[in-house]
Formats: structure tokens, C-alpha cells, sequence
């Protein structure tokens, strides 16, 4: 009952709107008046103001026509990231891709365009639902931070599903927690030919101390990357400051615990080898640490509402869905530890968060009727 060629020209149309975090504005409004244009209830909330965007999350009600069933949400996020100014679908078949240019920004528009076209569906057909909230998010490619500062108080749903994941043949019911680090580390100015000796080179401490990082795939359930390094000046100076960023994620809390504090050891360790003596006074390195918990571990059980209604769903369909740990973030992440039940099926997204992205229009349209065929079975529940 999905209408594929509307949902298809939603996903065009949404592509074409930039929305790289914190700029998703216009297509929050496109989103509106989507689904008021269903008789949903839409609302903006401030989380834009709270993040520094130009928007809020864009949280729309449509009401229950089978008062029995219980409630569900949906969500998405409406951000891109970067490069994804001036985005030109490129359509070859049932492939829609970018031009090479920028990223496509299926990640996260396709779980957006589902959503729209299930509810419409299912509004349309008068098929019966249990209340029905959707939530395209904002700012979740920097940090989650739409869903951070998303109010589920006001929800009566407890349980739902985020569309954001590639293949559609997985349920993702396990992420990862994440840290985000940053070292500055502190060395000694000095002239690089005349005095070397009187310097200490920030530079040289954060490459002793990243070489002996255990870094990519630390073992099957912990990643590790530097992400970046800022610092030192003329090559005739000695540097005397560098400021490194990295980040960790683990499936467990104790793993990334354990390969956080591995890597700030490392930066530690490197500083404390590095002293000079100068007219008397000894000088020594040292490194300022700032780690913060990014977000929180997802585990959502194998008997949880969501995962056996998108089982059930997928088999009615003849379709194979499988659950299966992502070492990837996603809104679900958040939604978890704030009392909703959350998993994250796929899309149908490829090549995401690079200028070859790519989208098949047949997994597409196999994700939407997966979802249409979860929100009816949720209907027919009696709360």
C-alpha cells in the first residue's frame, strides 16, 4: 500500500533542501506542512535555541483511530553532514546517488521520508493505530544533540523506532557508548637551532604518545580513532603546545572505560619523560585532559515490543530482518536511557557521510512497507 512514487519524490524533494546541522530550518518546515496536510498535530520545540541551531524538533501527533491500541513513535533526524550545501539527486534506475559533489543525505532524509508516507498511509486508508508520534530530530551528526534535549515527558508513547541504518535487512538492537577526548599538551618554546636543548616539542610528546595507542578496531567490541592534531608554529620554534582530539566507542561501558583511560595514559606517560633545566629551574612537560561521555550504550532485549513487532512485521512480509550489534551512534542511543524503547531498522542508505552515497529506491520501498506493516500490527493490539 505504499505509495512508491510519492515516497520517492518526498525523498528528492527533502534531498534537495539543505539541512547540515544546526541549519535544519527549511526542511523542518517542509516537514510541517507535510504532515498538518495529514491532520497531524506539529509542534517545534526549542532545542534549537539550546544547541545554538536555527530549529527546533519537529514533533507531530496523529491521533488514534483504535482507541484499545497503545501508542508508538516514530524518528528520524533531518541533519546532514557536510559537504551538504547544494545537493543535486543524481537518479539512475532505482538508484538515487549524489553527484559526486556533496553527500546525498539519505542519512537521515530516507528515514524521514518513510515515516511521512507510513502516516499517510495509514491516515488515507483509515487503517486502525494506536496514537501515532513522529519525531524528525535535529542535530543527531554532531552529538545526538536533538534527542538530548528532546522532552519525552509529553509523550505517551514507551516504545518505537528510529530509521537510521543502512542495510534493511537488520534490526539494530546494541550500539556502543562513545567518549569524545581532547589533550592539550604543553611543552617548551625554544629556538629550534640555537638552543633545542632548552625546548621540550609538544609536537614530538603527542607523537610518542599516540604511536603506542591501541587505535581502529581494538577488539570485536571497541574502535579507537585521533581524530585530529592542532599546534606549533614556525619551524625555526621549538613548539611548545598541540592540542589533539579523539574519540572511543565500546559496546560495553567497562571496554570504553578501559580504552579511554589507556589513551589519556599514554598522553601522561609521553609528558612525564620530557624535562630541561634551565638557570637552575626544572621545567616539565604536562597535558590538560578534557573527556566527556558522548552517549550512553543501547541493549534492547530480544523480548522487547519494538523487536518482536518488527519481526513479526518482516515476516508477514516474507521479508528476512535479523537483530545485530552497529558500532554507529544514533538517536536510539538517547531515547533508550530516557524511558523509550527504541531499536533502529535500515533505510536502504549506502556510502553514508561520503560524496558517494547512494540509495536503492527497491530497499527503500521494502523499509517503508516494514514499517507500515509494524505501525498496523500496533494497531491491532489492545493496550
Amino acid at each position: 500500500m505504499i505509495n512508491e512514487t510519492r515516497l520517492r519524490d518526498l525523498l528528492l524533494e527533502l534531498c534537495s533542501i539543505d539541512s547540515e546541522s544546526r541549519e535544519e530550518r527549511e526542511v523542518a518546515q517542509h516537514l510541517k506542512s507535510v504532515m498538518e496536510s495529514l491532520g497531524a498535530q506539529v509542534e517545534i520545540d526549542g532545542a534549537g535555541e539550546a544547541v545554538g541551531g536555527n530549529t527546533g524538533n519537529v514533533i507531530c501527533r496523529i491521533p488514534a483511530n483504535s482507541p484499545d491500541a497503545p501508542p508508538i513513535f516514530l524518528a528520524a533526524h533531518m541533519d546532514t553532514v557536510v559537504p551538504g550545501k547544494g545537493v543535486r539527486p543524481v537518479i539512475q534506475g532505482n538508484i538515487i546517488r549524489s553527484n559526486g559533489k556533496t553527500v546525498l543525505g539519505g542519512d537521515d532524509k530516507s528515514g524521514c521520508a518513510i515515516i511521512a508516507e507510513v502516516c499517510r498511509v495509514m491516515v488515507e486508508q483509515n487503517l486502525p493505530h494506536g496514537g501515532i508520534e513522529a519525531v524528525f530530530t535535529i542535530c543527531e551528526e554532531v552529538g545526538l544533540l536533538g534527542a538530548k534535549f528532546l522532552d519525552v515527558s509529553k509523550f505517551k508513547s514507551k516504545y518505537g523506532l528510529v530509521l537510521d541504518s543502512d542495510d534493511i535487512g537488520f534490526l539494530f538492537t546494541q550500539a556502543p557508548a562513545s567518549d569524545k577526548m581532547k589533550w592539550t599538551i604543553y611543552g617548551l618554546e625554544a629556538h629550534a637551532a640555537m638552543a633545542p636543548e632548552q625546548g621540550m616539542s609538544a609536537i614530538k610528546i603527542a607523537s610518542e604518545a599516540i604511536a603506542k595507542m591501541k587505535l581502529g578496531r581494538v577488539n570485536h567490541q571497541t574502535v579507537a580513532n585521533v581524530g585530529s592534531i592542532h599546534g606549533g608554529g614556525p619551524d625555526n620554534i621549538v613548539p611548545n603546545r598541540v592540542v589533539v582530539t579523539a574519540e572511543a566507542r565500546s559496546l560495553t561501558v567497562e571496554g570504553l572505560d578501559a580504552q579511554t583511560r589507556h589513551m589519556d595514559e599514554c598522553f601522561r606517560e609521553a609528558a612525564a619523560n620530557y624535562k630541561v633545566t634551565i638557570n637552575g629551574v626544572e621545567k616539565t612537560a604536562r597535558v590538560e585532559s578534557e573527556i566527556h561521555r558522548e552517549y550512553d550504550t543501547m541493549n534492547v532485549s530480544a523480548d522487547s515490543t519494538i523487536v518482536k513487532l518488527v519481526l513479526e512485521a518482516a515476516n508477514n512480509l516474507h521479508h528476512k530482518v535479523e537483530t545485530l550489534s552497529m558500532m554507529g551512534g544514533c538517536d536510539a542511543n538517547v531515547l533508550n536511557r530516557k524511558g523509550l524503547e527504541s531499536a533502529n531498522l535500515g533505510t536502504g542508505m549506502r556510502a553514508i557521510h561520503t560524496v558517494n552515497e547512494w540509495l536503492d529506491l527497491n530497499d527503500l520501498n521494502k523499509s517503508a512497507s516494514v514499517v507500515l506493516e509494524i505501525v498496523r500490527l500496533n494497531g491491532l493490539v489492545k493496550a
